[in-house]
């Protein structure tokens, strides 16, 4: 063991540790608590520091950042800075993203002494801050000169094994104290799992495998963050068991495999991929979590003796296993079953080629804005779809090999996305990225649009004009005015946030948007898509009423004529 030490100033171990776990960049806003430690960061040249707007939207990116690059911070001053960057860290927790909040504290004299300072509630020092962040994050640290070490190092350690946000509280006038620090760089690796408890529900899995006549895999969320897709893979296709993922993990598994067996969302899902989810004999799951947006508003019907996979525990039967990892649980099944001689394929989903049509030079309608995407996508895309017309679009196209898709489906946070794709921005910058968002949304982060334009960045930007917040529309209020925003001259943007040279374009017909993105270069390009503000799916429209239903009872107002987008005649049984 090497146990070799060194001096470094706090700051400067900080950064060092972050550096060492991969974080390349650092997201946030400056503050006079966190400045001495962003001079610090500017001295050493790396990570590399990405202003931002507002704390909100940098919490965005760092969310962002971290669903591709696996662990992302964040910087931000006490209070003010914390409290506006909250709502991002708990999107975070909800969606199971490691990020390291790093929040620049007051200098450690003034907690000490109570000092009334800046930035806090003028009360004197009851830190409410920090357990503000105790319901968000799952750690949180003070630091100290005599604890410095050892909490950094559990800080990213915690984050990164557990993937959700952590907090950490820096001192202003600690981060130039020196200390002792290890020499050695910092490892992060998964807990040993106990060998007896592995094997033990392995040999429970590969038993009721043997004997299944309609296995199943079901993917949430987990099979992305802790990073085990490739282990699904060999175990589908050692035993060639068909996998359905969530709405949410488009793409994780290829839409192009032949054990692909399509999307579950319980009674919105089609037939065949119901069949293979509730009619299983051995469904196991990922991470499986039973939230309305994810399973149809609770109209899954998973079979009840389906096996749990969680990230360190699993449920069989009524066996409880705890201290294994979820890798090494795929891995040992996979090792122990026998292969089949061929795959079957279970990959019914339409062709990748959109369907045939004229575009045509009348108002543009969501139907074909999608078929048109359906075309626009090519291998190894990233998109970003907004919650909203956005993702209920996005989630209906089939994904060529190596595209990533990401939403917010479960915390749902409109706006979400601006930031987030600066984060992936900067986390893939050789991939192209595309962006679909709505106008509502847009109104919420646009300023951030600015800060993608300074870092030289070039996404493909799709803003859905619609006339205000059409995912409310289906709920409730169709001509009220609190789902109305201002109606912005959107492509006009780009121009206003940078000096430079931008492709900005508007389309309002089919025909005109075929054109643009026919034409369509790498340079970063912004097209306004305009429709109308009660044009969408039957699919979503049915979500939008099931969302009523769920939230308001049999009491509520959503009954009322002409109160909320209807279903269209043909979909309305």
């Amino acid at each position: 063991m090497n146990t070799q030490i060194k001096t470094q100033t706090i700051g400067d171990f900080f950064i060092r540790r972050l550096h060492e776990a991969g974080i390349g960049h650092i997201f946030g806003v400056p503050g006079d608590f966190t400045l001495q430690f962003l001079q610090q960061l500017a001295d050493r040249g790396e990570p590399e520091w990405v202003g931002c707007c507002n704390e909100l939207n940098a919490s965005y990116a760092a969310d962002g950042y971290a669903r591709i690059h696996g662990l992302s911070a964040l910087s931000v001053t006490f209070g003010v800075g914390a409290l506006s960057a909250i709502n991002g860290i708990a999107g975070a927790y909800s969606e199971h993203v490691p990020l390291i909040c790093i929040c620049g504290s007051l200098p450690q004299r003034a907690i000490e002494r109570r000092t009334m300072m800046h930035h806090t509630l003028g009360d004197g020092w009851r830190n409410p801050f920090l357990r503000a962040f105790q319901q968000v994050t799952v750690a949180q640290a003070q630091i100290t000169p005599q604890n410095a070490v050892e909490e950094i190092d559990r800080m990213i350690v915690t984050a990164w094994r557990v993937k959700r946000p952590v907090y950490v509280e820096l001192p202003s006038d600690i981060s130039y104290l020196e200390i002792n620090t290890p020499e050695a760089p910092l490892q992060l690796k998964e807990p040993e799992s106990d060998a007896e408890r592995l094997s033990s529900c392995v040999q429970a899995i590969v038993q009721q495998l043997a004997t299944a006549r309609y296995p199943a895999i079901l993917l949430d969320m987990d099979a992305e963050r802790f990073r085990v897709l490739d282990e699904v893979k060999k175990l589908a296709e050692k035993k060639s068991i068909p996998v359905v993922t969530l709405g949410h993990l488009k793409g994780c598994f290829s839409e192009q495999h032949p054990l692909f067996a399509g999307t579950y969302k319980g009674d919105a899902s089609n037939a065949f991929t119901r069949k293979i989810v509730e009619e299983s004999d051995c469904l196991i799951t990922v991470g499986y979590r039973r939230i309305d947006a994810t399973s149809g508003f609770f109209t899954d019907r998973l079979p009840k003796n389906a096996i749990q996979l969680e990230t360190y525990t699993a449920e069989i039967d009524n066996d409880h296993y705890e201290a294994i990892t979820l890798r090494d649980v795929l891995v040992g099944t996979t090792a122990l079953m026998d292969p089949v001689t061929s795959i079957t394929s279970y990959n019914n989903t339409t062709s990748l080629k959109a369907p045939a049509f004229t575009p045509a030079n009348t108002a543009l309608k969501q139907s074909e804005f999608w078929i048109l995407m359906q075309d626009f996508i090519r291998p190894d895309d990233l998109i970003i779809a907004e919650i909203g017309t956005a993702a209920a679009g996005g989630g209906s196209l089939h994904l060529p090999d190596g595209c990533t898709y990401i939403t917010q489906s479960v915390w749902g946070s409109v706006g979400y996305t601006l930031g987030a794709l600066l984060g992936t921005l900067k986390a893939a910058p050789h991939r192209r990225q595309i962006l679909l968002i709505g106008d509502g949304s847009f109104q919420l982060t646009a300023q951030e649009l600015s800060t993608i334009l300074r870092q030289n960045l070039k996404p493909v930007i799709f803003l859905i004009n619609n006339g205000g917040y059409t995912i409310e529309r289906t709920i409730l209020g169709l001509h009220e005015t609190y789902n109305d925003v201002a109606n912005w001259n959107y492509a006009d943007l780009p121009k206003v946030f940078s000096r430079k040279p931008v492709a900005t374009h508007v389309a309002s017909t089919a025909e005109a948007l075929h054109k643009i993105m026919q034409e369509m270069g790498d340079e970063f390009t912004f097209i306004e898509v305009v429709m109308a503000q009660d044009d969408a799916s039957a699919g979503f429209i049915k979500a939008g009423h099931a969302c009523a239903e769920l939230d308001y009872g049999p009491r509520g107002p959503q009954s009322r004529a002409n109160i909320r987008i209807p279903i269209p005649d043909a979909d309305a049984h």
